[in-house]
């Protein structure tokens, strides 16, 4: 809690800047806050259209490498950064600045004709890990599983890892999708397949699942009473400045970049 009060802190100052400058601004990292930057990009480019932004995905660890290596001005992150990126930022002069934009929680899904509607944590670190195998186990059809688990360089995956692996390896044998949209397609077309997505995922090709008799909702997002829950980020090199100041300030902006948090199925801050 004390890294959120000492992101939101800082929020003040980016409201009394203004720098006005016209460029281009690249942004890279997350699928998980891909929908929401899609939104504002959109927004922001339309009501300036002197700004040219360039917007990407590949996952958090791939934004903050970005970040540290001077090839993007934002990276979208759906977990904090880690000391040994810390580290080696510093080792090249590059001071990573964090800017919470949302919160999200990460909902385990199954096919829609699969008859289980919840799940505990510790069921689902023993499907991860191999352990159950069939939906019978946990009350479900007589289907043998498929995990579909999210790639390393995932931010995701690494909040998955720390929330309900607890440090524990996956299985070998599970389906590494690279982004959430894919887990999505997956699950979707395969009665045997169980996944995880961020809740702005969530539509009718999938069901979520409930975890430890808790829903996913905005309210337990907020309250932190769903057990997979966490804030997305965006890091900048040092404080911001011209189009990246201005873009930032738009995302936190309760008026507009917030709007955007909520219209793609995400927590705004406020």
């Amino acid at each position: 809690m004390k890294k959120l009060f000492a992101i939101f802190a800082i929020v003040s100052f980016l409201m009394c800047a203004s720098v006005a400058m016209a460029g281009n601004l690249v942004i890279k990292g997350s699928t998980t806050v891909l929908p929401i930057s899609q939104l504002a990009v959109e927004a922001y480019m339309k009501a300036h259209p002197d700004v040219n932004i360039s917007l990407s995905g590949g996952g958090s660890s791939n934004g903050i490498k970005a970040i540290i290596d001077g090839s993007t001005d934002i990276a979208n992150a759906s977990r904090f950064i880690k000391d040994k990126e810390v580290a080696l930022a510093n080792e090249k002069g590059v001071y990573p600045v964090p800017f919470a934009v949302a919160y999200d929680s990460i909902i385990p899904v199954v096919h829609p004709s699969n008859n289980i509607s919840g799940i505990t944590t510790a069921q689902l670190k023993d499907i991860y890990m191999g352990k159950i195998t069939n939906f019978k186990e946990i009350g479900g059809p007589d289907l043998k599983i498929v995990v579909c688990s999210r790639d390393t360089s995932s931010g995701t995956y690494e909040t998955w890892e720390g929330k309900v692996m607890k440090k524990e390896r996956v299985t070998p044998r599970a389906q590494v999708m690279a982004s959430n949209g894919a887990i999505v397609q997956a699950v979707s077309n395969n009665k045997h397949a169980i996944g995880y997505v961020g809740i702005g995922y969530l539509n009718d090709s999938i069901k979520p699942l409930t975890v430890d008799g808790v829903t996913g909702t905005k309210e337990t997002t907020l309250n932190g009473t769903f057990p997979i829950s966490r804030p997305l980020f965006m890091f900048t090199n040092g404080w911001p400045k011209g189009d990246t100041l201005n873009f930032v300030n738009y995302m936190l902006n309760p008026d507009q970049g917030q709007k955007h948090v909520e219209k793609s199925g995400y927590v705004p801050l406020y």
